[in-house]
C-alpha cells in the first residue's frame, strides 16, 4: 500500500532546497506526495513564489493561507503560527498522512509541527542541528527537532548534536546539504542568459549577489544596518549587484523598502523579491562574491568556490568553509571584507577550499531511508531519549 508523504513549503529558499526531494517522492510508486503551500508563496510583495512551484512541473494539493502582511512585530508572527496550526490541523484531518516532511528553522514550520504533533503524524526534519547564535531561528530549529522522529542533517558534526538532543542515532542521518542536489542536476544559464531574462547587463560586468535579512534576536537597528550595508555597496561603483529581499521576518519589509529606494538611484543595483530556484543558483555560478547573512552563503555558495562575505551574528555559530569572511555590519568592515574577497590570493584560497556539506545526493538518501522506515511500518511515536 502507497504511503503519503506530505511536503510542507513556506517560502522561495525552502521550495528550492525541497523540490529535488519533492521529485523524488512523486516519482516513487510505494510514496504518494501530499504538496502543501502556505506562507509567503502567496504574497505578490514577496514574489507569488507559488507560480515557481507550478513552473517545476508540480501539483499544489493545498494551499494553506496564514500570511498577515505586513509582518510588523510580534504580535503579527505569533498570530500567523496560530492561523498555521489552525490551518493544519485542519488540513490533516482532510488527509491521512503517513509523514510529514519540514526543513529548518522558520516559525511557521514550528507551527505546521505542532499541529501533526497533535494528529500523531510522524515528522522528518532536513537541516536540524545547526546553530544559528543572532536569530530566534536557532531556538525554532531546536524546538522542531524535538517534535520529529527522523532526522536528515547537512554534516557529521550537525548528526552529533540532534543526537546530543536525545534522539535516537539509528533515526539521524547525515546526508549533506540538499541544495546541493540542484547545483549537481540543473543546467544553470549563461551569464547571457541571465542578462536577457533579468533584463539586467551582466555580460561583462563583475557582480555581486546580496540578500539580507534582520537579526531577529537584534531587529531594533535593523534600518542602521541596512544603511550600513548600502553604504559599502556604494563603495563600489563598478560592481553590479543583483540583491534578493529580505524574508516574511519582522523588520524583513523595512529592509525591502530600503534596497528598493536604494536601487532606484543606483543604475548598477537590481532587486529582485524572488529570482526562483535556476536563475537564484544560476547568479551565484558567475557571481564574483556573495554579501549578506542568508544561510545560502553558508551552505550552497561554498560549493561554487566563490567567496562569501557574511554580515553579522545571524550565522554565527554554523560551521563554515574557507570562501566564508565574516564581518560586522559596518560600512567599513564590509568594505574591506568586500576587498579582500576580490583579492587574488583569497581567490586562490577560495579555488581550493573543502566544501563541508556532502556531495549533492542527499535527496537519494534521504528517500532510501524512508523506505527504510516506512515500508516495514517502523516508526512507532512513542520515542525514547537517548541518553549520552
Amino acid at each position: 500500500m502507497t504511503k503519503t508523504i506530505c511536503v510542507v513549503t513556506a517560502s522561495r529558499a525552502e521550495w528550492g532546497l525541497l523540490r529535488p526531494l519533492a521529485e523524488l517522492i512523486k516519482r516513487d510508486k510505494a510514496f504518494c506526495l501530499l504538496l502543501a503551500a502556505t506562507g509567503t508563496h502567496y504574497c505578490s510583495e514577496f514574489g507569488n513564489t507559488y507560480k515557481e512551484i507550478l513552473a517545476d512541473g508540480f501539483s499544489i494539493d493545498e494551499r494553506v493561507d496564514i500570511i498577515l502582511s505586513p509582518i510588523q512585530n510580534a504580535v503579527d508572527v505569533s498570530n500567523i503560527m496560530a492561523r498555521a496550526i489552525t490551518g493544519f490541523a485542519e488540513m490533516f484531518a482532510r488527509h491521512t498522512v503517513d509523514l510529514l516532511i519540514v526543513l529548518g528553522d522558520r516559525y511557521e514550520t514550528l507551527a505546521v509541527s505542532l499541529a501533526a504533533l497533535n494528529a500523531k503524524i510522524p515528522i522528518a526534519h532536513l537541516h536540524g542541528g545547526e546553530l544559528t547564535e543572532g536569530a530566534i531561528d536557532d531556538s525554532i530549529r531546536h524546538a522542531i527537532t524535538k517534535l520529529s522522529y527522523l532526522h536528515f542533517t547537512s554534516c557529521e558534526a550537525y548528526r552529533r548534536r540532534v543526537i546530543q538532543l536525545g534522539e535516537q542515532p539509528n533515526r539521524v542521518y547525515n546526508v549533506g546539504a540538499i541544495g546541493i542536489d540542484n547545483v549537481r542536476q540543473m543546467e544553470l544559464l549563461s551569464k547571457d542568459d541571465l542578462t536577457s531574462i533579468l533584463d539586467f547587463d551582466i555580460k561583462n560586468s563583475k557582480y555581486g549577489v546580496v540578500t539580507f535579512h534582520p537579526e531577529t534576536l537584534n531587529n531594533n537597528n535593523v534600518r542602521d544596518q541596512c544603511n550600513q550595508l548600502l553604504r559599502a555597496l556604494s563603495a563600489f561603483p563598478d560592481l553590479k549587484f543583483i540583491i534578493t529581499k529580505s524574508n516574511a521576518d519582522e523588520g524583513g519589509m523595512i529592509i525591502n523598502e530600503m534596497v528598493d529606494a536604494y536601487a532606484k538611484d543606483h543604475p548598477n543595483v537590481l532587486t529582485v523579491a524572488s529570482l526562483g530556484n535556476l536563475k537564484y543558483l544560476s547568479a551565484l555560478k558567475h557571481a564574483s562574491m556573495v554579501i549578506g547573512n542568508s544561510s545560502s552563503g553558508i551552505a550552497e555558495v561554498p560549493y561554487f568556490k566563490i567567496p562569501t562575505v557574511n554580515l553579522g551574528i545571524r550565522q554565527k555559530g554554523r560551521i563554515m568553509a574557507e570562501t566564508v569572511i565574516n564581518c560586522s555590519i559596518e560600512t567599513s568592515e564590509i568594505v574591506g571584507a568586500m576587498k579582500t574577497a576580490m583579492s587574488e590570493e583569497f581567490l586562490q584560497k577560495a579555488a581550493s577550499a573543502a566544501y563541508p556539506y556532502g556531495d549533492g545526493h542527499a535527496a537519494e538518501k534521504i528517500v532510501d531511508a524512508l523506505h527504510e522506515w516506512l515500508d516495514n511500518g517502523r516508526i512507532d511515536l512513542k520515542k525514547e531519549f537517548y541518553d549520552m
